[in-house]
Order: C-alpha cells, then sequence, then structure tokens
C-alpha cells in the first residue's frame, strides 16, 4: 500500500517553533516513562527525514490493531498539510522506531486504504471522539497508519 493522501486546502495551523518544539520534547519525555499523553496511550514515533536523513522524534497516540500492531492517525489537528512525519513515513516505511514505556520496537509503516481505513477509522473515532472533530476541520481525508512489528 502506498502513502498518497494529498494536502487539503481547508484547516487548523499546525503549531510551529519553538514552543511547539518544547512541548514535544517534554511530551516525549513523558511518553517514554508512562506510555501516556493526554489520558491515551501513546508512543514515540521515531522516523528518517526524508530530506535530511536525520532522525525525527513525535510523541503519538496509538491504538490496537490487528496482530499486535499500532494504528496512529496523521492528523494534525484537522490542518490542511499532513504532519511531516506522515512524509517521513512514506520515504523510509522501513526504518521506524516506537518506543513507550522503556520499550524499543521496530516497526513497518503502511497507510490504510479502503475497507481496512474505514474499519480503523470506526474504532478510533469510537474510542476518541476528537479525531472526527479534526476530520470536520479540513477537507484532506485523515490517514490512518498501520505500524507492524519487524522480526529479527
Amino acid at each position: 500500500m502506498s502513502f498518497d493522501t494529498p494536502s487539503g486546502t481547508r484547516g487548523t495551523r499546525m503549531p510551529s517553533g519553538r514552543l511547539a518544539a518544547w512541548g514535544n520534547k517534554m511530551m516525549a519525555k513523558r511518553v517514554r516513562k508512562t506510555g501516556r499523553a493526554a489520558g491515551a496511550n501513546a508512543l514515540v514515533l521515531t522516523t528518517l527525514g526524508r530530506k535530511t536523513g536525520t532522525q525525527r522524534s513525535t510523541p503519538l497516540g496509538w491504538f490496537p490493531g490487528d496482530n499486535g500492531s499500532y494504528l496512529i492517525v496523521a492528523s494534525a489537528a484537522g490542518a490542511a498539510r499532513n504532519p511531516a512525519w506522515y512524509y517521513n513515513l512514506a520515504a523510509h516505511p522501513d526504518q521506524v522506531i516506537i518506543e513507550t514505556v522503556g520499550q524499543k520496537l521496530a516497526v513497518t509503516a503502511e497507510e490504510l486504504h479502503g475497507p481496512a481505513r474505514d474499519v480503523a477509522w470506526q474504532q478510533i473515532t469510537t474510542a476518541s471522539p476528537r479525531y472526527g472533530q479534526y476530520q470536520v476541520k479540513t477537507d484532506r481525508r485523515i490517514p490512518i497508519i498501520r505500524l507492524t512489528p519487524r522480526s529479527g
């Protein structure tokens, strides 16, 4: 499956700048210790920058997927554009690491499409209705990514 969700034409503004970077750093620290953020399951997603090849870490909420996989949502809080980590995953889907509660796990990323995405979206919006609210704010179809542990 490909990473092919285009940006939209409307949506909220994505947080950026030093304050957002500091907030992400503090949240990642908490997630590594507790596995939670804002009352939900969370992980730290580490990707390789698509242009720089530099490791980038982002704290994200996750939902359980099939066969021990993790589902993450590229909502960007309803922004018109996909988050930067989405494009990093698209460029390097097999060079991804997730961390939670002192555990590091190598995973492979895959964007869900069609019925698999629809089922996952229903699960996610039932568990956390705010994702449905993000979808209303933007005209892009919010991507859902399955992270599957790599063997070996």
